[in-house]
């Protein structure tokens, strides 16, 4: 085995536990356990894919949220992602503390780029203090950075909420965030679980939209994604469209325009297979990628040289620095 192809096989240096570097106190950080069967998750970074034989930009990461034994700055982040030709990531904000994590990132890594919003399930709890409406305005400020290319993730998540008062509060700064990104000139990303019909039922409602609105991690049906493609709206799929069990989503990707594609790993969270359930990272959006291409029967070539081209028209020229 050449050297190339044992460094295939192996967790990036950057992933890999350093010593007795102890972890910074404050950050979030992803369970140890599964979300769904609670069992104890491998906390091991997977090793790098087959590096992609043409640019990728991760359209969703969470760089602020951490996983694993390890603790990497965004530029570790990037030069890893880098060595798999991941050559830039939109680091997403979901509540103000994440926010400027989110403008220090992009003044530090020029790989990266930001998105700022409140999360759907952290409208709930900030309305419950009536700080709800003093912190989207604080976002639209911090938006105004030139680093900042998104609004999002904004949306409604009817999973982890529960209560039609608690949905109305989600709607009601779903709007918020969508006038913000028409006010400021830039694209949406939407989270939107278990909630497709209201998703679709406020953009619709909405006097003016977004130049570009993107449905991250996109979680619907090939329905749904022929409502994306009457519309104009982007799917960003995650590594869950490599879940043995996702045959919708395969579906919904064969059912997409090609030119609404974009690509994510929503890290750290999303793993794509094998190595679902273990931390994740920019560098594994390839995997995705190679998914994506398999399912709609193109080359990874030309499927992600259009996915590439797409990002670039949502959020700018990532390589102009």
């Amino acid at each position: 085995m050449s050297a190339t192809e044992q460094s295939q096989h192996q967790t990036p240096e950057q992933y890999l536990p350093k010593g007795t570097q102890p972890i910074q106190a404050g950050n979030q950080a992803r369970s140890t356990t599964e979300e769904y069967s609670g069992r104890k998750r491998k906390l091991v970074y997977p090793p790098v894919p087959e590096r992609s034989p043409v640019p990728v930009i991760d359209n969703h990461a969470h760089l602020d949220f951490r996983d694993g034994l390890v603790q990497v700055t965004p530029t570790e982040a990037m030069d890893a992602a880098s060595s798999v030709n991941v050559v830039g990531a939109v680091q997403v904000a979901t509540d103000l503390e994440s926010a400027r994590y989110t403008l220090d990132a992009v003044e530090q890594e020029p790989r990266l780029r930001g998105a700022l919003a409140i999360h759907p399930n952290d409208t709930v709890r900030l309305a419950a203090t009536h700080q709800l409406d003093e912190a989207i305005e604080t976002i639209g400020r911090l938006a105004e950075h030139p680093g900042v290319v998104c609004i999002g993730e904004t949306g409604l998540d009817y999973y982890r909420t529960q209560g039609e008062e608690n949905w109305d509060i989600q709607k009601y700064a779903f709007k918020r965030h969508i006038e913000l990104a028409v006010e400021l000139g830039l694209a949406l990303q939407i989270h939107d679980r278990q909630a497709h019909d209201d998703v679709v039922s406020i953009l619709l409602s909405m006097d003016k939209l977004p130049e570009h609105v993107v449905f991250h991690s996109f979680s619907g049906d090939a329905q749904m994604a022929g409502i994306l493609n009457e519309h104009g709206w982007y799917a960003s799929f995650s590594g869950a469209v490599t879940f043995k069990n996702n045959s919708a989503g395969r579906a919904a990707a064969q059912q997409m325009r090609q030119e609404l594609l974009l690509v994510e790993t929503d890290s750290p969270f999303l793993t794509p297979h094998p190595y679902r359930g273990r931390p994740n990272a920019p560098y594994l959006v390839p995997h995705t990628l190679y998914q994506l291409a398999e399912t709609r029967g193109q080359s990874v070539e030309d499927l992600g040289s259009v996915i590439f081209e797409n990002t670039q028209r949502v959020y700018g020229n990532f390589l102009s620095d």
